[in-house]
């Protein structure tokens, strides 16, 4: 029996197999100082090493040495020759496993814990009059109009300027009952109380300033009169160029200059003020804070799913923000949302007294959902990602962007994106026509935010993870829509992994390569499990062992290596409940039919499709889904009870190894039993949200 390691890290769902291997040795990184826990701090934002970091770190390296020790023996001294076969696949399942452990211990080698202050809270502070201009990016295919309404109410609900703030359905479907739910609450969103006091602002500075061109028209050429009206006038900052303009009017009225001159300036000033009045009248025009888009969808050419969604509104020219906020269809944001994330967009420069741009391209903040029942029978709970992980990739520059509920400089994503699209249309001109589906989000894998991470991480730009629940969203409510979700996020990421191999792409730095080379690597963890899951069977029916001794020699090197490796990842996961830790190693492991599928169907060279998502419970018990784990149970069941039988009737030889095969194999059964009890899952009264 080999120590099953295999590491099963997903960005999107984020489960991971607890079964490290271990151990690294020691980097030289620099150490983050840990400063204290008050929740006020001098400057605006500070970072640290999570707690018991160090502690890890050395569990760490003594369970990398261990395993490495482990291992070592194996090659060496317990590799049975009579039956290569089975000998040599588990032998390469624990390697792989272990360097799937040795990766996993570096990605949490540096995590960070940052901490911000709000928007309006920064020292200086930022006038509202100077806060960046954000988008809000709803994104849509076939969802009910009802979840996207709620969605785009909470967007709109967010505590921001309103004129600095635009929110957008992006409506990959062109459903008319979409369409009209977002003009409903577009007029909705004109009468509420914010925009009735914006507009009431701008129409009375738009009247003042048409007092002044009324004024302006009737002033004759005297320099005692044009004095008298610009005191009597007590223009406001609205019309400040204008004022400076009509003093110097002024000036030459008292001069000798002809009267071609002052008719020339009276033509200027009267301009001026047309164009400020037009002005007022087009801001007035487009107050409307909530849009609606859908993209036109030529046949025969390519959609590019979700990334081609988003790309056709940022070059459609009907958006301009600054900052772009992407959110799933079913994420309902915070008011404090924008207020706690773009602070990190800025940096304040000491000598020249301002805040200026940094090369932070996004911020991604964590995902929780508002409708898993407690016992989250599909173990959608993602404290293990969006934690420890996360923060473990933001230490080291390497944070993932994982399609919602994250803000994107618009700068960083359009540059890239061009950039990434001239080097496809110098392979083949004939992409020119998908220029805005393209040239923003990445649109190379089915999986476009870790995509597009890499990219903007390989040009040199940066990331940060907040880890503050900022919105929440739905998870989905049955097997079959939990798999095909996962399905495609396996599928995606390995597409990745062929068609932009993070190990040889350029610009990313060592550490970088490594968190997404890892993320890709444990999605061919499911050959491994195939391995470790049918040893036992095996060994139940025929009695033929992979490993040639399990007497005290195994013992030695086998036990130390699995307990640290335990304490290891005991610490890794502090402060995670352990029902939740648990419930991701049972599907890191009772998924790997889903995983071996992803593989196969990506280097056959299949045609793989983006799908979404259902929002709404499909009801059903779906053992067709999961055959392969039910043959898996029912053959590990059988030769249990076919040990026992011939423990009963003394025939049993070796009962030593029988008992610890019987043991791995009910670590299996508890494994695999999570994914049977899924299929066969319904609410009940007390599991409704």
């Amino acid at each position: 029996m080999g120590v099953a390691e295999s590491e099963y890290e997903n960005p999107h769902t984020h489960c991971q197999d607890s079964r490290l291997s271990s151990p690294l040795p020691i980097f030289n990184m620099t150490s983050i100082p840990i400063t204290n826990n008050s929740s006020t701090f001098l400057g605006n934002s500070r970072s640290k090493l999570k707690q018991r970091t160090l502690l890890f770190r050395y569990l760490a390296e003594i369970n990398l040495i261990f395993g490495a020790w482990y291992l070592q023996w194996r090659i060496t001294h317990s590799i049975n020759f009579d039956a290569l076969w089975l000998s040599i696949p588990l032998m390469l399942a624990e390697i792989y496993s272990y360097f799937g452990g040795v990766m996993f211990v570096i990605g949490l080698w540096r995590p960070l814990v940052r901490e911000v202050k709000s928007l309006d809270q920064l020292t200086p502070s930022i006038p509202s009059s100077d806060y960046p201009t954000v988008d809000v990016f709803v994104t849509c295919y076939n969802e009910p109009p009802e979840l996207i309404e709620q969605t785009a109410k909470a967007a709109l609900a967010i505590d921001y300027p309103v004129t600095k703030l635009r929110v957008y359905i992006l409506d990959d479907g062109n459903s008319a009952d979409m369409r009209s739910m977002a003009e409903k609450l577009c007029i909705e969103d004109l009468h509420s109380p914010l925009l009735q006091q914006e507009a009431n602002r701008i129409d009375a500075e738009r009247s003042h300033l048409y007092e002044h061109l009324q004024k302006l028209e009737k002033l004759t050429l005297n320099s005692q009169t044009a004095e008298q009206w610009l005191a009597e006038s007590n223009l406001d900052q609205t019309a400040a160029g204008f004022v400076q303009n009509l003093q110097e009017l002024i000036l030459l009225l008292k001069s000798d200059s002809s009267k071609e001159t002052l008719s020339d300036r009276l033509i200027i000033e009267r301009t001026l003020l047309e164009t400020a009045i037009h002005q007022k009248e087009q801001e007035l025009v487009e107050i409307a804070r909530f849009r609606y888009i859908a993209r036109p969808k030529t046949p025969g050419v390519p959609h590019h799913a979700k990334a081609g969604n988003i790309n056709y509104a940022i070059f459609s020219g009907e958006t301009s923000g600054e900052f772009i906020v992407t959110v799933d269809a079913d994420h309902i944001l915070k008011p404090q949302f924008l207020k706690r994330v773009l602070p990190y967009f800025y940096t304040y420069n000491i000598v020249a007294g301002k805040y200026e741009q940094n090369r932070i391209a996004f911020v991604q903040t964590r995902q929780d959902f508002y409708n898993l029942p407690p016992s989250d029978p599909f173990g959608h709970r993602a404290n293990l990602f969006y934690g420890p992980l996360q923060q473990g990739k933001d230490g080291m520059n390497a944070a993932f962007y994982t399609g919602t509920n994250a803000v994107l400089r618009r700068e960083a994503l359009v540059s890239v994106g061009l950039q990434n699209f001239s080097d496809e249309y110098a392979k083949d001109e004939k992409r020119l026509d998908e220029f805005d589906l393209v040239g923003g989000v990445s649109s190379n894998s089915i999986t476009e935010d870790m995509n597009t991470a890499m990219r903007l991480h390989s040009a040199g730009w940066k990331s940060i993870y907040h880890n503050e629940s900022l919105a929440k969203g739905l998870a989905p409510e049955d097997l079959s829509s939990t798999l095909k979700q996962r399905l495609r996020w396996a599928q995606g990421t390995i597409q990745v992994l062929l068609r932009e191999n993070p190990l040889a792409k350029p610009g990313l730095s060592f550490w970088q390569r490594l968190h997404y080379f890892k993320t890709m690597y444990s999605y061919f963890s499911g050959f491994a499990t195939l391995i470790f899951i049918c040893c036992p069977i095996i060994y139940f029916f025929t009695e033929i062992v992979p490993v040639k001794s399990y007497g005290p020699d195994f013992a030695i090197h086998f036990f130390p290596a699995f307990i640290i490796n335990r304490l290891t990842f005991l610490v890794a996961t502090w402060g995670i409940s352990a029902s939740e830790v648990w419930r991701s190693e049972q599907y890191a492991i009772a998924l790997f039919p889903l995983l071996i599928q992803a593989v196969w169907s990506v280097f056959s060279g299949r045609s793989i499709k983006f799908q979404v998502t259902p929002k709404q419970r499909q009801s059903g018990i779906y053992f067709r889904l999961i055959v392969p784990q039910l043959i898996v149970f029912v053959l590990t069941i059988t030769g249990i009870l076919w040990t026992l039988i011939r423990l009963a009737t003394g025939n049993l030889n070796e009962p030593w190894v029988h008992l610890l095969n019987s043991a791995w194999a009910i670590y299996n059964l508890s494994l695999l039993w999570a994914i049977i009890h899924a299929a066969i899952w319904q609410p009940s009264s007390r599991e409704q949200v």
